[in-house]
């Protein structure tokens, strides 16, 4: 289904309707450009060409299905919805089309019309008609066919948990706090109410009940001492005794927007980003302040590779929301992946200062900053991240592990190593720290033995690890255990093929052990690689002195033992 339901028509289908129209010739180019914007995912190229087209043929099918798509996934429903319209007033039959009328009917609180056009199969599709249906009878005020119906839903295969989440949201936006909390006690959710939206929503309804004590339990026994702004608000007004509001549905179009959240939410793991997109896009036009919503579109464009969109999206969280932490840190991410480096460094140190009591926010500005190779400022970042800790927590781990990368490409070792050191007592056998300790060490040639034993054992956690494997096969290489070392090193490159780093391990291990011609051809597939973020490690100019002369020769000129003295020979 979300493939049929995203996917353009085809080529042939495309000229063969322009071609009927008589104006093949004025539509081809529109229509082809429009086409090409919607498989790159460049939804406001597609939305510009198709509405190009529209003025040339404005009953075309295809081009009104794909308009509504480009403007669906742009997020603009309302450019969308007189598209929508006029396919159903031409009797069209269009999914995409039926999501955006029936958006357009909650927002006009009809209804009554809403639930004809689903008794009519003229719904937004089967994963949401049932669960809107519900919640259309609340918007009419008929509480008990909306129970009835969020029953009916429950007996639909894989749909049980949902329909039980939401009739616990429908009976609590209601006031009818007990019920909502019998059906949490049931356990009925199948684990939806364990996410944290689901939590937080369980929480204000025990807080409803006068069960501060209870709510504060559960915030504890889901997230632990860890807890981002928002968990940490509601923490501290239940510790004061204060009573939380029931937040997360008020009205009938706040429910369809959950539905269209939380069945966007499930398919995510499933189905392709650019359909799931459609689903967060609904439930952010029903309801504008769904901030989840909002930063699952953010981090689907992402996914999309539309970098600038997906910025514009985490901008929309306001700067007093408990979220606008996580929306930065996502517009951050989503600046630099765009080329906009000094705009994403920007944005970290201002939420660095704005929410300077987060970790978080720090070590996400030191990992910034370690990209971009600035170690010293990345060193300082983690260094305020680790002073804001009252005491050791074995989630530190990280930041130890990314100080110690940071001081190592400093050439810190001592610190370096104390960081990696320090890492590992907190997270024991954690096979990223394990395999930079064990490289780093190999690549110093200091305690070879306990750097194998390291990296053996990352192998052992991650055996599909192309780099770790790497890592196994070089340390071998350094101990002069070169026929051992040929497997894994072959393993490492099957696992990450175009990594110019492995390749040229490749050769390295081919050469030592007499395969010559096959070595050439590893260090020549490491050259057709390497790029600005690998030359460093994969040096381009070594690997051409190798084949011209050979690797022996470049230990020689390097000061390096010789490959027979490394293997005892």
């Amino acid at each position: 289904m979300a493939t049929s339901l995203i996917r353009t028509v085809t080529l042939s289908l495309l000229l063969a309707a322009t071609a009927q129209s008589g104006l093949a010739q004025g539509l081809a180019g529109p229509y082809l450009a429009a086409r090409q914007a919607n498989y790159a995912s460049d939804y406001a190229e597609a939305a510009r060409y198709y509405s190009e087209a529209l003025t040339r043929d404005p009953s075309n099918p295809a081009l009104l299905e794909n308009a509504v798509l480009a403007y669906l996934s742009l997020g603009e429903v309302a450019r969308a919805m007189p598209v929508a319209r006029k396919m159903q007033a031409e009797g069209l039959t269009s999914q995409l089309g039926q999501m955006v009328t029936t958006a357009g009917l909650i927002e006009d609180g009809n209804y009554d019309e809403l639930l004809e056009r689903l008794e009519a199969g003229e719904g937004a599709g089967p994963l949401v008609d049932g669960l809107m249906g519900a919640w259309a009878h609340i918007g009419r005020g008929a509480m008990s066919e909306a129970l009835a119906a969020f029953d009916a839903v429950s007996a639909e295969p894989g749909l049980g948990g949902f329909a039980a989440y939401h009739k616990a949201l429908a009976l609590a936006s209601v006031g009818d706090f007990e019920g909502a909390q019998e059906i949490y006690a049931d356990g009925a959710n199948n684990g939806i109410h364990l996410t944290r939206r689901g939590v937080m929503a369980e929480v204000e309804v025990l807080s409803q009940l006068d069960k501060g004590d209870e709510a504060i339990a559960r915030i504890d026994s889901v997230f632990g001492a860890e807890l981002d702004p928002a968990l940490s608000a509601m923490r501290d007004q239940l510790e004061a005794g204060e009573r939380l509001p029931f937040t997360h549905v008020s009205n009938a179009a706040d429910g369809i927007a959950e539905v269209y959240y939380t069945i966007g939410s499930a398919l995510q793991s499933e189905a392709n980003a650019d359909y799931t997109l459609l689903y967060s896009r609904i439930a952010v036009y029903l309801r504008p302040d769904h901030t989840d919503a909002l930063l699952q579109s953010a981090e689907l464009l992402e996914m999309l590779g539309r970098f600038e969109l997906a910025s514009k999206t985490y901008e929309r969280v306001p700067a007093d929301h408990p979220e606008f932490h996580a929306a930065e840190m996502g517009r951050a991410e989503a600046l630099r992946e765009s080329g906009k480096v000094e705009a994403a460094i920007e944005v970290m140190q201002h939420l660095a200062r704005s929410h300077s009591q987060l970790p978080l926010v720090h070590t996400s500005l030191g990992d910034l900053m370690r990209q971009e190779n600035d170690f010293d400022a990345a060193i300082e970042a983690y260094d305020t991240a680790l002073s804001l800790f009252d005491e050791e927590e074995p989630r530190q781990w990280f930041i130890f592990y990314a100080r110690g990368i940071s001081h190592e490409r400093l050439g810190n070792w001592e610190k370096s190593e104390a960081d990696f050191r320090r890492a590992l007592e907190l997270n024991p056998e954690q096979p990223q720290v394990l395999n930079y300790l064990g490289y780093s060490m190999v690549e110093k040639k200091v305690n070879l033995d306990e750097a194998l034993d390291m990296i053996q054992r990352a192998v052992d956690a991650r055996p599909d690890s192309g780099y770790i494997v790497d890592s196994l096969g070089w340390v071998l290489f350094r101990l002069g255990r070169y026929e051992d070392a040929v497997e894994h090193m072959e393993r490492a490159a099957e696992l990450i093929p175009v990594d110019p780093v492995v390749n040229d391990h490749l050769g390295d291990v081919y050469w030592a052990v007499g395969r010559t011609l096959e070595a050439q051809f590893q260090w020549r597939r490491a050259l057709s690689f390497v790029d600005m973020e690998t030359e460093e490690e994969a040096d381009p100019d070594r690997i051409r002195r190798k084949l011209e002369v050979g690797l022996d020769v470049v230990l020689e000129e390097e000061g390096s033992d010789p490959l027979r003295i490394a293997d005892g020979d």
